[in-house]
């Protein structure tokens, strides 16, 4: 039986029965069991067949075994336990030998007065209640990571067998001299994809939609687009296997650790398809997929045009897709807007204008164009450019910002500050104007 479902006992020690029954008649109307024993040899013995003691009151001066002793004894077997340390002498030493050997969070002296200890006991309890239900969500978190980390593990080694089945697939189609391989590989994950159907399938499928119109609207050739799409679908492969639930974050909100795991998986990613020889053509794309245009990204720091152009394509396709995702209106208007804000800076500014149509047609919600609007975004959203569409205020109503201030780097950190610290019931409204 879980803890939060037991009753929580209370363990009372001392060698003198009249003191146990005085504690006892005290605690007779407390909501928790009463176990006594009056030795500390005999309060271990008990303390082995007892379940959920959430704490522990005992005397220090008793024959044999005294309390500091027990007390550190008795970690044991209660190892959570409060303790309460009952000490009727002037006896320092005792006391702090008991707290830093025996674990006692208290010592109160006898005789006692009523009140005070049963303000301590209630106290403790409480303490070790807030413990227990600690614990319990700490292994809610470590079972749920696990299984996370079976997941990815298990979405890892199909996508791992996929690739095995289409290599052996697609040198069969090469001597058949029928579609290419690469379209025929295409084929196939985004079909794994669709199965999967979860939040990073629909992330990946439709940032190679998105890389696929533009490509073909900009005339390259066949085999290129074809490339393009498929890095486009697989480019971010590398995060399978990986604790997601840390990387899912922004990258400013990242811990050192999961900073240092998110910005490995483009190179896992180009791993994972190296020994395919038919795949040469995207390793570089999904390589330097989060280079930035102004040199600030990763792995490498490519700038400008050193990025690939299919990488600097998937860039864009993949900031407008989580930026659309990140609200529930006007998708394809702030999303848009967004990436224009990011122009020269993460993103190419002089490919942004080519995803237009598309996105348009993506995320086509049927509104009039010309028409001024807003969206409610989250702190981590906000981007230098911004116009607010209506004020911002903190959780406790402290006026931050007026309506119509355009953002700059120090109002989005104040913002974003103020959030952490005090956040509201709602998120940031900025204006959006329709193309």
């Amino acid at each position: 039986m879980a803890e939060e479902q037991q009753r929580i006992t209370v363990m009372l020690v001392d060698d003198e029965e009249n003191i146990l029954r005085a504690l006892q008649r005290l605690l007779m109307d407390e909501d928790f069991d009463i176990e006594s024993a009056t030795s500390g040899e005999a309060a271990l013995a008990k303390l082995q067949t007892l379940e959920n003691v959430g704490l522990i009151v005992s005397d220090q001066r008793m024959p044999g075994m005294n309390g500091a002793e027990f007390l550190g004894r008795s970690q044991e077997y209660a190892p959570h336990a409060q303790r309460i340390l009952l000490t009727g002498y002037s006896d320092i030493t005792a006391t702090i030998e008991a707290i830093n050997k025996g674990g006692a969070g208290r010592y109160i002296s006898k005789p006692w007065d009523d009140d005070e200890l049963t303000q301590a006991i209630r106290a403790a309890v409480a303490l070790y209640q807030q413990g227990a239900e600690k614990r319990r969500l700490n292994e809610i978190i470590a079972r749920q990571k696990q299984e996370m980390e079976e997941w990815n593990d298990s979405l890892k080694k199909r996508l791992l067998q996929t690739t095995a089945m289409i290599r052996e697939q697609s040198q069969t189609m090469k001597s058949l001299d029928e579609k290419s391989p690469v379209t025929l590989i295409h084929r196939a994950f985004d079909g794994f994809f669709e199965i999967v159907g979860d939040r990073a399938a629909v992330h990946s499928r439709t940032v190679s939609t998105l890389v696929t119109e533009v490509a073909r609207k900009m005339g390259l050739d066949a085999e290129t687009v074809a490339t393009i799409r498929l890095a486009a679908l697989l480019h971010d492969a590398g995060k399978f296997g990986s604790l997601t639930l840390g990387l899912n974050k922004h990258l400013e909100e990242m811990s050192e650790s999961e900073s240092g795991e998110y910005r490995q998986h483009p190179l896992r990613g180009e791993e994972m398809f190296r020994q395919m020889e038919e795949l040469a053509g995207i390793l570089p794309l999904i390589r330097h997929h989060h280079e930035s245009y102004d040199g600030s990204g990763f792995p490498e720091g490519l700038r400008g045009e050193e990025i690939p152009l299919g990488a600097r394509l998937i860039a864009i396709a993949d900031h407008i897709e989580k930026s659309a995702h990140s609200v529930e209106y006007n998708r394809a208007d702030y999303a848009l807007m967004n990436a224009r804000f990011h122009g020269g800076t993460s993103l190419d500014p002089q490919l942004i204008t080519r995803f237009q149509g598309i996105t348009k047609v993506v995320y086509f919600e049927g509104k009039r164009s010309g028409a001024l609007s807003e969206v409610e975004v989250g702190p981590m959203e906000l981007t230098p450019g911004m116009t607010l569409a209506r004020d911002v205020e903190s959780g406790s109503g402290v006026l931050l910002m007026q309506r119509g201030n355009v953002l700059d780097l120090a109002n989005v950190a104040l913002i974003r500050s103020h959030y952490r610290k005090n956040p509201p019931l709602h998120g940031i409204f900025v204006q959006v104007v329709e193309d």
